[in-house]
């Protein structure tokens, strides 16, 4: 079985990761297509740099449009070349979707879209425009497949690998206390993003925001994983912070040394400040109380606020149905706001944990490992 697979960020690459692992323990699967070090650890080369996706944000992504409208056509191309049984796009909507409209204009190769776009809150048009290039989605969230399926296409809800992914020991944390000189201090992760551009743009402001809050608590330390390639561009934005971070960079370690040393990272957080995103689910899973932020250019704030149709962007709060989980986001993304939010926070760490164990519950913990429920349903959709 032939799979052309494709992410375009950090968290794609996750999921397309443990994808990648369910088929193949389903099936003898040959994969191509475009992924980061996860899924090129599953057996995947990579057509280009993944990191060349990783754009968000309207003004973001016109200075790099002419680039990317060539790596659309160059990946459409390798599809139609390889002809595979299946072609998996793995979020990254405006790369994924153009990519499927062009292959889906040149031939009958399946499309199967994973990640339900987020219809519920914004854009609801985007559903129906989807179903025009894939044919079946593979949804994270269990109150997604309806609106997936009014629009046409075959939709299963099939987790979210978050609650699948092993937690840290005792043992693992003591260890990694000691690899870093912690000592038994409390730890306060820092997680601006996995983009360079979120990092350009909200590290100077979490930088800003800890300063009262290690006013506040001199004992706190700061730690914060981060991917090879934004790992350069962090550590100039950290020299503006309070107080030097240990940094958790993939750069010179292994995969697997690297899945240990963020999963101690977050096993050992007394809280955490993160940047919008999947991260969140990875917080709540280990258990990290969290104060959430964003923002993007004034431009693209201005049209996304105007287009919103929920009041969170938090999906603990979504999948939960409660707002557990305090933001600080656009205009709100401010110094002062975030250290309040954080201060409050880390004075009553355990006001979260309801809504946290409540959102793995619903994503499927304690069921078969989402990969391979996600595996299943593609095979379901190709009669295999």
């Amino acid at each position: 079985m032939k799979v052309f697979i494709l992410a375009g960020e950090a968290s794609g690459d996750r999921l397309g990761a443990a994808l990648m692992d369910g088929l193949k323990r389903l099936a003898q699967v040959e994969f191509h297509g475009i992924g980061g070090p996860l899924m090129q650890a599953e057996g995947l080369q990579s057509l280009f740099p993944m990191d060349e996706l990783s754009v968000m944000g309207i003004t973001e992504v016109l200075p790099k449009y002419r680039h990317l409208k060539r790596r659309i056509r160059q990946t459409a191309e390798a599809v139609l070349a390889e002809r595979p049984d299946v072609l998996i796009t793995i979020d990254s909507p405006d790369f994924s979707l153009r990519v499927a409209a062009l292959v889906k204009a040149a031939g009958d190769i399946r499309t199967v879209h994973y990640v339900a776009p987020s219809v519920w809150a914004w854009r609801a048009g985007r559903a129906a425009r989807m179903a025009k290039v894939i044919d079946h989605v593979l949804a994270l969230l269990p109150f997604e497949p309806p609106y997936m399926q009014a629009a046409g296409m075959e939709c299963d809800f099939v987790g979210h690998p978050v609650v699948a992914e092993p937690q840290a020991s005792d043992a693992q944390i003591a260890e990694f206390r000691a690899r870093h000189d912690l000592g038994d201090a409390p730890i306060l992760l820092v997680l601006p993003g996995s983009r360079k551009g979120e990092v350009a743009r909200l590290g100077p402001i979490f930088g800003a925001a800890l300063g009262p809050v290690l006013a506040r608590h001199p004992d706190l330390r700061l730690v914060v994983p981060t991917t090879a390639h934004v790992a350069p561009l962090l550590r100039e934005v950290v020299k503006g912070w309070p107080a030097p971070p240990v940094i958790i960079d993939p750069s010179d370690m292994k995969s697997d040394a690297y899945k240990i040393e963020k999963m101690c990272a977050f096993g050992v957080a007394t809280g955490a400040l993160a940047a919008s995103g999947t991260v969140s689910l990875e917080l709540a899973a280990s258990e990290t109380p969290m104060v959430i932020t964003y923002d993007v250019s004034w431009i693209s704030r201005q049209i996304i606020a105007a287009l919103l149709k929920i009041d969170t962007l938090t999906l603990v709060n979504l999948v939960s149905e409660t707002r557990a989980v305090p933001e600080c986001n656009g205009k709100e993304c401010t110094p002062p706001q975030i250290a309040a939010a954080l201060l409050k926070m880390l004075d009553a760490p355990g006001a979260q944990h309801e809504a946290m164990e409540l959102t793995m519950q619903r994503l499927g913990k304690g069921g078969d490992a989402p990969g391979l429920r996600a595996a299943r349903a593609v095979l379901k959709g190709l009669g295999r």
